[in-house]
């Protein structure tokens, strides 16, 4: 059950079926997100910080979040700080990432950006288990 005193959400019941199609939810989100989605401008682009090409990221991500949030019955102050808050760390979890491996000149053919990467995409799904652990609280 969701309670959040002051944030204009009542409580919410979450079922644990429910909390399992949201987690799938954001596992296509993901997909769509990082993969699908991705442009040559918006890959070359992401480790400037400010750049329109992760600002463009960052947008298709919370698009994408958006739906995902109304369907689990979010709305309030909770809505708008689950959907900013996945923004800003998943914008800075792949700008830190970008930037290191531009940096190191590491490449697909170097373990140490297998390793980076790998965090990255840990980072990104267990944000995802927070947001649906905040929800089911």
């Amino acid at each position: 059950m969701v309670f959040a005193p002051g944030l204009g959400c009542e409580p919410l019941d979450v079922t644990d079926h429910a909390l399992l199609l949201l987690l799938a939810g954001f596992q296509v989100k993901h997909l769509l997100g990082d993969y699908v989605f991705q442009s040559p401008y918006i890959l070359e682009n992401r480790r400037i910080w400010g750049h329109p090409g992760g600002l463009l990221h960052v947008a298709i991500h919370a698009a994408l979040t958006l739906p995902l949030l109304l369907l689990a019955g979010v709305h309030g102050w909770l809505f708008l700080a689950l959907l900013l808050g996945e923004a800003v760390f998943h914008y800075h979890v792949d700008f830190v990432k970008d930037g290191l491996i531009h940096r190191a000149g590491w490449t697909v053919a170097d373990k140490q950006y297998w390793w980076v990467t790998g965090i990255d995409q840990m980072l990104h799904q267990l944000s995802y288990l927070l947001i649906a652990g905040v929800i089911a609280y």
